[in-house]
């Protein structure tokens, strides 16, 4: 191909990506202490993390980040327990010490509102990283875009008042205690003696989804985890998670994940994992 008809670019990014993977715990180890020459952003998945960095200690619930410095020690301050699963990326800020002032203010620990955004930037780095085709200009904008994610969980908005926090609260307790039973907005309205509509609204104004959603969303949320660590089968898992039919199932996890259940598990197994 002539090239003298390509149109040449030249990209600049603020993110230099490394490498990154998915960390999943097998006992009690305890992290390693160490110093690296590199930024890592720490996201995690499921489980409690508890790191220190020099004089500072983070105690990280799944949804969280943690941003650790170049340079800095760090290192575990209790074992990792056996369900604990994180990912983690590399990534170096080219010139950082000749820019006047940063860009974005990126916290250190951060709540993420919506996790499932990270995880999906995660897992096309790492699918990517495993097959070989994972471009460098693609590496630094997926990373610079985690960055996004966490800058943004800052900018949360304003809460509403007590009274429809605590009975959203109660809306989403019972359906993340119930979501493998047949169970509607309605049904969950019911259950709580509130009117579906109003239901609906206050658990909006504080979930940013409806209730059905919400469900949805517990459902696919806990099939991921049963096609990482079973053998179990599609429709198997479908049962399990409170849908009647499994073509409905894969329907709302495509929806969801943008992928189908069964591309899902085996993409799974292509991912950087390493283990302790």
């Amino acid at each position: 191909m002539n090239n003298s008809h390509s149109l040449q670019l030249e990209m600049r990014c603020a993110v230099k990506a490394q490498n990154a993977g998915l960390f999943i715990s097998r006992g009690n180890a305890l992290h390693p202490t160490r110093v690296i020459a590199s930024h890592e952003l720490i996201f995690v998945k499921q489980g409690e993390l508890d790191l220190w960095e020099d004089d500072q200690t983070f105690h990280l619930k799944a949804g969280q980040t943690l941003h650790l410095w170049p340079g800095r020690q760090h290192g575990g301050s209790q074992p990792m327990p056996p369900d604990l699963r994180f990912y983690w990326i590399h990534f170096e800020i080219p010139g950082e010490s000749e820019t006047p002032e940063p860009l974005m203010l990126v916290p250190q620990v951060a709540s993420l509102p919506h996790p499932e955004r990270l995880e999906r930037l995660f897992r096309t780095f790492l699918e990517d990283q495993e097959t070989g085709m994972l471009h460098p200009y693609a590496a630094n904008l997926l990373a610079a875009l985690m960055l996004v994610e966490v800058v943004q969980s800052q900018s949360a908005p304003p809460q509403p008042p007590e009274e429809v926090s605590v009975v959203a609260t109660w809306a989403d307790t019972y359906i993340r205690m119930n979501f493998d039973r047949p169970i509607t907005a309605s049904k969950v309205a019911e259950a709580l003696s509130y009117n579906t509509d109003y239901l609906g609204r206050i658990y909006r104004k504080l979930y940013g989804c409806t209730l059905t959603e919400a469900i949805h969303k517990r459902r696919i949320e806990k099939a991921c985890e049963w096609l990482l660590d079973t053998n179990l089968t599609i429709p198997q898992i479908a049962e399990r998670c409170g849908f009647s039919e499994p073509d409905y199932f894969r329907r709302i996890f495509r929806r969801l994940m943008h992928v189908a259940p069964g591309d899902y598990r085996e993409e799974a197994t292509r991912v950087h994992v390493n283990t302790h």
